[in-house]
């Protein structure tokens, strides 16, 4: 009866000690299948898995800018089973939605920021502009003329414009659509002349020439397209932006599991399979530290909660 009623004291604690992971992890994705996010996620949850020595299952979570799966995950046991991987909306969501089911700053720990994803700046190809000056000159010769396609209130692409507009002056009209998709078949069809577009995306009807290149965001060239010019470097200093993705845990996750994590992804996204495939959709590998992710998120933060105000962006 001792025997018994010891071990049945001793399996909570022997349970808690195992080394970790002692089980399957999940990776709740903040958007749908099928994009960047997605991808990313799937590229990382293999290598990942076997570095554990446990399955590491993507689970989608798509909706409300992400928010959906970022209320899961932050009121997920901060035990390491439960991971998010997150995109440019974490963030821009607490000064473009105030009432969150959670606290942004406070919610979550930091694991390893993964890559950059600079927009390219593209415009139909019938569009009388060849670089940023001369799109600049026109929008200035032609105020409120102009329209620009977004995949939506507060997205990358949406902030990215109006970042441009609000740095040179200009007076454009926002179209917003409900995905980058869309947005993008309108831009080639004519119905929208300008759009800053994801790399992987957009790239493509680059080269078959139904959009035409003007400039990418990030700062520096990207080696996806060395061609094309930073918009830094065509005449608007300091013009700097990213869609990134990055990996987070529940707040109170131990340290120590965090750099267990923040380690192997590291050496994941090095992996040459994960690393080509993620340079040839226009990525920059970082696999930063925790506490540079930390960094970069409030530095980001800051960053759109400016642009949101001037612009008075309001969710849709």
């Amino acid at each position: 009866m001792r025997l018994v009623l010891f071990l049945a004291l001793a399996l909570p604690f022997l349970a808690h000690s195992q080394p970790y992971p002692a089980k399957p992890i999940r990776l709740v994705v903040t958007y749908p299948a099928g994009g960047g996010a997605d991808t990313m996620a799937r590229l990382i949850a293999p290598r990942l898995g076997e570095a554990l020595g446990q399955p590491v299952v993507v689970e989608n979570r798509g909706g409300a800018s992400g928010t959906i799966a970022a209320d899961l995950v932050a009121k997920s046991s901060p035990d390491g089973y439960t991971l998010m991987l997150d995109a440019t909306n974490h963030a821009v969501n607490p000064s473009l939605l105030p009432k969150l089911p959670y606290d942004a700053e406070k919610a979550f720990a930091p694991v390893t920021l993964l890559a950059l994803f600079p927009n390219v700046l593209v415009v139909h190809p019938s569009y009388p502009v060849a670089s940023v000056k001369d799109l600049v000159q026109k929008v200035k010769a032609e105020p409120g003329k102009t329209s620009f396609a977004s995949s939506g209130n507060g997205s990358a692409q949406h902030l990215a414009a109006e970042l441009l507009r609000q740095r040179a002056g200009l007076d454009m009209v926002h179209v917003p659509y409900k995905g980058g998709g869309p947005a993008l078949i309108d831009v080639m069809a004519g119905q929208v002349p300008l759009y800053f577009g994801n790399m992987a995306s957009a790239l493509p009807h680059v080269k078959n020439g139904k959009l035409k290149a003007l400039a990418i965001t990030g700062s520096k060239r990207s080696p996806a397209a060395p061609e094309l010019p930073t918009i830094a470097e065509s005449g608007m200093p300091g013009y700097q932006v990213y869609e990134w993705n990055a990996i987070f845990t529940p707040a109170g996750t131990p340290g120590a599991v965090i750099n267990r994590l923040q380690g192997e992804i590291a050496k994941a996204v090095r992996i040459p399979e994960v690393r080509d495939r993620m340079l040839a959709l226009g990525g920059e590998i970082v696999a930063s530290s925790p506490g540079d992710l930390g960094a970069w998120v409030r530095e980001q933060s800051a960053s759109w909660a400016r642009v949101v105000r001037a612009a008075n962006i309001k969710p849709e």
